[in-house]
Parts: C-alpha cells; sequence; structure tokens
C-alpha cells in the first residue's frame, strides 16, 4: 500500500476480511471499536440491500472488532453538512439503512453505547471523532461539497452543543480518501474553494500547497489538509488530528475509487461505536 502511515495498523483474517485501524482509537479498545474496510471484494451500498451482500460484509466487518451489526446506524449521505444526534436505534432486530430520520444526513453522533456510526465512501473523506473524557463519538462523510461547507466543524459544534466536549480534547481520524494528487477540479469548483477559505489560505501564507494549477484547465486541491486546518482553528490538537496517509485511487487496487471505478462503483465504510 502507497503512502502507508505509522498512525494505523492493517488487519487481513483468513476469510479475507480486510480493514485498517488507528492506533490512537486502539489505546481506547476498552471502551471502543471501530474500522475501515479495505477490498475490493466487498461493498458496503446499503441501497437494495437484498439485490447484493452487502448486509453479509457488513456483519463480517463487524465481527472482526467484537460488534454486534445489528447495531449500526448509517445515514443517507446526501453530500450535507448536516449531523445528526443518535439517541436510539429504530430497529431492534436489524441496523438502521436508509431511514427517512437519516435522510440529507453525512454525519452522526452519539454518547451511547453499543451503537455503531456507519459512514461509506468511494472517494470521499471520513471522519473518525472521539471524545476520549465525556466518551462521545461521531461519524462524518465529507465530500468535496461537505469541506466546502465545513461539515467536520458541524461535527465539533454538535459534540459541543449536545455533549459539552471540549475541541483540545477531541481525537480526529482521517480515514483513506482521494488526495490531492488526484482531485483534480476545473475552475468552477476552484473558484468556490478559494471563496471559502480565502482566510485560510491567505493564514496559512502558502496557498499553492493546497489550491495548486496544473494545467490551463485543472486545478488540484487539498482538502485533507483544509480539514486538518479548519479543525485546528476549532481547538482540535494538531496531535489529536491523525490521517493514515492513504490516497483511494493511488491504492485502487485495494480501496474502492468512484474516480477509478466509475459507473457501478463500490464502497468501503468507517464504522465506529462505544462498548
Amino acid at each position: 500500500m502507497k503512502n502507508l502511515s505509522n498512525e494505523i495498523v492493517l488487519h487481513t483474517n483468513k476469510n479475507g476480511v480486510q480493514f485498517l485501524q488507528f492506533k490512537k482509537l486502539l489505546e481506547f479498545s476498552d471502551i471502543l471499536v471501530h474500522a475501515y474496510s479495505l477490498g475490493l471484494d466487498r461493498n458496503f451500498r446499503t441501497s437494495n440491500l437484498e439485490q447484493n451482500t452487502s448486509l453479509k460484509d457488513y456483519k463480517d466487518l463487524c465481527n472482526e472488532i467484537n460488534a454486534n451489526y445489528i447495531n449500526l446506524v448509517k445515514p443517507n449521505q446526501a453530500h450535507t453538512k448536516n449531523v445528526t444526534k443518535v439517541e436510539h436505534k429504530i430497529n431492534i432486530d436489524k441496523p438502521d439503512f436508509n431511514l427517512e430520520q437519516y435522510n440529507s444526513t453525512d454525519g452522526t453522533v452519539t454518547n451511547k453505547k453499543n451503537i455503531l456510526l456507519a459512514t461509506t465512501n468511494a472517494d470521499c473523506i471520513l471522519l473518525l471523532f472521539f471524545d476520549p473524557i465525556n466518551k462521545v463519538i461521531a461519524n462524518v462523510h465529507s465530500g468535496w461539497r461537505g469541506t466546502l461547507q465545513r461539515i467536520s466543524v458541524e461535527a465539533i459544534h454538535k459534540m459541543q452543543k449536545e455533549y459539552s466536549c471540549k475541541p483540545e480534547n477531541i481525537i480526529c481520524c482521517i480515514c483513506p480518501s482521494i488526495r490531492k494528487c488526484h482531485f483534480e477540479v476545473e475552475q468552477d469548483v476552484e473558484k468556490l474553494f478559494e471563496e471559502e477559505f480565502k482566510e485560510e489560505l491567505k493564514e496559512n501564507n502558502k496557498n499553492e500547497e493546497i489550491i495548486e494549477r496544473k494545467n490551463e484547465i485543472k486545478w488540484t486541491i487539498d482538502t485533507i489538509k483544509l480539514n486538518k486546518i479548519i479543525l485546528q482553528k476549532e481547538g482540535l490538537k494538531s496531535e489529536n488530528i491523525l490521517d493514515c496517509g492513504i490516497c483511494s485511487v493511488c491504492n485502487s487496487d485495494l480501496i474502492h475509487s468512484f474516480r477509478c471505478e466509475k459507473q457501478g462503483y463500490g464502497l468501503e465504510t468507517a464504522i465506529i461505536g462505544l462498548k
């Protein structure tokens, strides 16, 4: 795997279930479970569950981290900035997938035990949050539209409002996603980022490292770095923002990537839960 960070651990079991975990979160394994799936033979798409094997894929992954897949809660993900508080599961005997209350939702947050927060991606950023002091977790899907809307900051605000979390206590783990090396956009999108993050770009004083012109019609943007910057501005400590460093496009032989697979692309999942 290319650009593998020393912040993570890779796992493959005898049945071919592959996933990674963050070393920092493993320090709290007595109260916390988490994983990010790997492998192209698995697909965690939750639409049309009856027509594919995603439910089994979720079950297999959850078994590997000693969690019950029935406790999964996953929002529909619509590239919004909406983060929803989860107080209980609706379905007692099956996962909460594709429910109306999670429409137009791209992040979830809870302090309840035995609820597994899930998100999916195929290039978009997934962020796992954990406050070990107040024992609060969040799981956020932040594509480029979500990054423009600062959904990662919305998650911090939700943790503060609902559970009195302090940003300096919060750990953020950044899962595999498309990186600047492959996140190419045209001028219409580049202008949106320049306008939304003009203060951050000015303060960073090295704009070319975040937004860089590739040729006459293409720019590359470092959305990972932008999320790190805005999270630190909210009070997260730099040492508590842990990046796996893995590009989904560079590692498309192991991680689902929309830009590589195009139509019919598969999805990976990130899961986090309190015991």
